[in-house]
């Protein structure tokens, strides 16, 4: 009997030594290019341990990863690189030494890498991740200004002035005092009062004549939509298959149309996505955009899913100070606050504990509109399809934090019962939800006109 146990221990022990001779086992690679910032992960069966090198000129990070074996798995992340990628210019991949394989990421910008690891979670095992973020930040409310500027239909000689001033050229000192600054564009201060009056002095008559043709915007309304989960974190999967990352994702895209095409009392709306693609945003970081274009809504769109088929319609969610309002809405708010760690969060950061503490100082003013907001949106989606519950519902989501932007979180339909999933993939019913959600944003506005706002950000 000893002798048995003794020749078992010997073949364990001999596996192990086997296991950790040929290292580690690389089980899948990935690339989420994104215009903030591009993400390399590597999922392994053990975690592994790395050597990082950043090179100023020409800019380029080289990696060396230890305990591996160069494969096909490994060289598949050289023909996964897109020319579109905003970041990476190239990837070179190569065995440096016995059990050292060598990345070399070739940078289209000076870029500030953050490299980490994850523990397994989920359908995941153990990940290294490269996120790729460029040295100087791309802003947001920038983009969107100039984003609002190019859509105009027609000439617009006092936007090229405005687009030329954000730029960086000085105007004429003819021009100067008839350019708004980006704060008027979006309305921290309108500038007409009255009828049609003008705040600062009268300008000259060429400038003059810019204003007759091209009124000033007096208050650019905007909206944040939150496309949930993202890269890799795909959200819930229905039974055939359907991510919730891809149904709400295509969902914000239509409801953008329609908010772009859109006005309230003749002032522009402009619709701004905190991602119009497929990677991943940690949920402080979807409400820290928001608050960066001042945003005067925001919108978190999901597809809500149960561990049995038969839950079913859409339900519309505000952030709640205390407890949950259902067991339904507590157990879906933590469901939903996971997101971070299945797409993969690098808790290192520094200053993010600080972060989420400011994020944490939600008014009850915030949380009075949201349930306003949500009841608009409710009234609408009940016209369309069914609704899991026939009131704005209230939880702890993360993602609903922002302390001075109206927030609500919808869950169009469960993608975990096949009726349902079959139906948030045709075209026609998110037509039909996008045009619901665009009529609740209406209706709200209708009742609670957009003020001049001062914002410290």
């Amino acid at each position: 009997m000893q002798r048995r146990a003794l020749i078992t221990c010997a073949g364990l022990a001999l596996l192990a030594w086997q296991r950790l001779a040929r290292g580690a086992t690389i089980l899948a690679v990935r690339l989420w290019p994104a215009p903030d910032y591009s993400r390399i992960t590597i999922e392994s069966d053990t975690a592994l341990k790395v050597r990082t090198t950043l090179v100023a000129d020409p800019p380029r990070l080289a990696v060396d990863i230890d305990g591996v074996e160069l494969d096909s798995t490994l060289r598949e992340l050289v023909t996964k690189l897109g020319q579109d990628d905003p970041n990476i210019a190239g990837i070179r991949v190569g065995q440096n030494a016995p059990g050292v394989v060598r990345l070399v990421l070739d940078l289209k910008q000076a870029m500030a890498p953050q490299v980490f690891t994850l523990e397994p979670v989920a359908a995941y095992r153990h990940r290294l991740v490269f996120d790729l973020y460029p040295a100087q930040a791309l802003d947001p409310l920038q983009a969107l200004i100039n984003e609002r500027l190019k859509a105009t239909s027609s000439p617009d000689p006092l936007g090229e002035l405005i687009a030329r001033h954000q730029a960086g050229s000085a105007p004429t000192p003819a021009t100067q005092a008839s350019i708004p600054t980006a704060t008027q564009i979006i309305a921290k201060t309108p500038i007409n009062t009255g009828a049609g009056a003008l705040k600062h002095p009268e300008p000259t008559s060429s400038a003059a004549s810019l204003r007759t043709a091209a009124p000033v915007t007096e208050r650019l309304i905007i909206i944040a939509l939150d496309a949930g989960h993202g890269g890799e974190d795909p959200g819930a999967i229905g039974p055939a298959g359907t991510r919730e990352k891809d149904v709400v994702l295509r969902l914000a895209l239509r409801l953008r149309e329609r908010i772009n095409a859109a006005a309230v009392n003749s002032n522009p709306m402009r619709a701004f996505l905190t991602r119009d693609g497929d990677f991943f945003v940690p949920l402080h970081v979807r409400v820290e955009k928001a608050r960066r274009v001042q945003a005067d809504l925001f919108v978190s769109l999901h597809a809500d899913a149960f561990y049995t088929p038969r839950p079913q319609g859409a339900s519309v969610f505000a952030l709640s100070q205390g407890g949950a309002s259902s067991t339904a809405a507590r157990w879906m708010a933590e469901r939903e606050n996971k997101a971070d760690l299945i797409g993969g969060l690098n808790v290192s950061v520094r200053d993010a504990q600080v972060r989420h503490a400011l994020l944490d100082m939600s008014t009850t003013a915030q949380i009075k509109d949201s349930l306003r907001l949500g009841g608009s949106m409710l009234g609408e989606i009940a016209r369309i399809g069914k609704l899991h519950k026939p009131h704005v519902e209230q939880a702890a989501f993360a993602v609903l934090k922002a302390p001075d932007i109206p927030s609500v979180l919808v869950e169009a339909a469960f993608i975990s019962n096949p009726d349902e999933e079959a139906r948030l993939n045709t075209d026609e019913y998110q037509e039909q939800l996008a045009d619901a959600l665009m009529r609740g944003i209406t209706a709200y506005f209708s009742k609670n006109p957009p003020l001049a706002r001062n914002r410290t950000l």
